[in-house]
């Protein structure tokens, strides 16, 4: 049962959107093992998405994950990666299926509401960049 990470994205924050999504997770059977509301800088922001760097959308990604509040979580259940992915959505939300967040709430590709890692080696990877181990809670905590 490997974990995943979450993140509320800017859009979602300041529409008031966490509570919504969180209730979504849990509803899901998923369990929130971590959770932090911070501002990411350009430097963290860049070094987070450094696997697109180069990518047409690379800039306008750094700058809106910096421009105000995220909330990032661990995510923790039976298949917590699929899971969450398959409750997120697709990137673009016009494509998203009916019932998962990016379609309910995400207004573009960009502004999509949240962030999942996929697969379990950049969940770790992604868990590691926000989180110590000593703030993550223990499954069946």
């Amino acid at each position: 049962m490997a974990n995943t990470l979450g993140i509320v994205k800017p859009d979602g924050v300041r529409r008031k959107l966490v509570g919504n999504i969180i209730s979504k997770i849990e509803k899901a059977g998923l369990v929130i093992r971590g959770l932090k509301v911070l501002k990411l800088t350009v430097e963290q922001a860049e070094k987070f998405y450094a696997v697109h760097e180069g990518k047409p959308f690379y800039r306008s990604l750094v700058e809106f994950m910096s421009s105000g509040p995220i909330v990032v979580m661990v995510i923790g259940g039976h298949g917590s990666i699929e899971q969450w992915r398959e409750l997120m959505g697709a990137t673009d939300p016009a494509r998203a299926k009916y019932n998962t967040i990016r379609r309910e709430y995400g207004t573009s590709v960009e502004k999509n509401v949240v962030h999942g890692s996929d697969s379990e080696e950049t969940a770790k990877t992604e868990v590691a960049f926000f989180f110590t181990d000593d703030e993550i809670l223990p499954k069946g905590a």
